[in-house]
């Protein structure tokens, strides 16, 4: 019995929550000394609560901060590659507590404003608090933001695509086209060919018929609310954009982490 078989037991029986709440304690558990010496060498860095750290990513002080200006980083050469980044207006959509987003007024400057909206009123009102120089709005799972038609220059959502069903792709990739500017910038990642692994026997098969697999039975948008992505599903839901890459890093031999595939996408002018 593979995890994936695993996970969809956990959802029929409607304990896939308490699970995920167990394994919340034991990565805390795990990581306790790592996180007190970051503490302790970092007295200066804010941290959110816990469980925001871990419902975004994983309970790891250094990843959530350190790591993550390497992924800020990450976006801002691939943005850099189509764009200027100066005097722009960039969104992290779906920016949870801060990980990546916080890092971006150093890492870019340029008189670039930055901004940040989530479904989690507690990142938000966390990022609002204790990122003031960052724009945060709260949205709902309804594709509906509160910014005018071409408002941003580039926009990015790490992971978000995961979390969502087959219908608010559509909704939601429709709301961010339309707050893009023409020629602005998309990146997104989603769970492709890579995570064939997790699937199930009759996952693989519709996943194999470039059917999107959607893994539900809990909360749309939280982090066991999973999406998993056959390229031709992205292409056709992209069909109105330029699509400049699409890559998929190979799964490193070593280690558990499998790599999302990352699509680069301009809208039309």
């Amino acid at each position: 019995m593979n995890k994936g078989q695993i996970s969809n037991i956990l959802r029929r029986f409607r304990l896939i929550y308490w699970a995920d709440w167990l394994h919340f304690y034991l990565e805390r558990y795990k990581n306790q000394k790592r996180n007190t010496d970051f503490r302790k060498s970092n007295p200066t860095v804010k941290l959110p609560p816990d469980y925001l750290i871990y419902e975004s990513f994983q309970i790891d002080y250094e990843n959530y901060y350190t790591d993550s200006i390497n992924t800020a980083k990450w976006i801002s050469n691939y943005f850099a590659k189509y764009i200027e980044l100066k005097n722009k207006k960039i969104l992290d959509w779906g920016c949870g507590p801060g990980r990546v987003i916080r890092h971006l007024p150093n890492v870019i400057g340029n008189g670039c404003d930055y901004y940040g909206t989530d479904y989690n009123k507690q990142s938000i009102d966390w990022c609002a608090e204790n990122l003031p120089e960052i724009n945060f709005n709260c949205n709902g799972l309804k594709a509906k933001l509160p910014y005018q038609d071409d408002f941003f220059d580039a926009l990015y959502g790490i992971s978000i695509f995961t979390h969502l069903s087959e219908q608010l792709h559509y909704d939601w990739y429709n709301e961010l086209y339309r707050v893009l500017k023409p020629n602005g910038i998309m990146l997104l990642t989603t769970q492709g060919d890579n995570f064939k692994v997790k699937l199930t026997d009759s996952e693989l098969s519709r996943y194999n018929n470039e059917e999107i697999i959607i893994r539900d039975k809990v909360k749309e948008g939280h982090r066991i609310f999973s999406a998993f992505h056959p390229t031709a599903f992205m292409t056709k839901l992209f069909a109105n954009a330029e699509i400049l890459e699409h890559y998929a890093e190979p799964i490193p031999k070593e280690g558990n982490w499998i790599p999302q595939d990352t699509w680069i996408i301009r809208k039309k002018a």
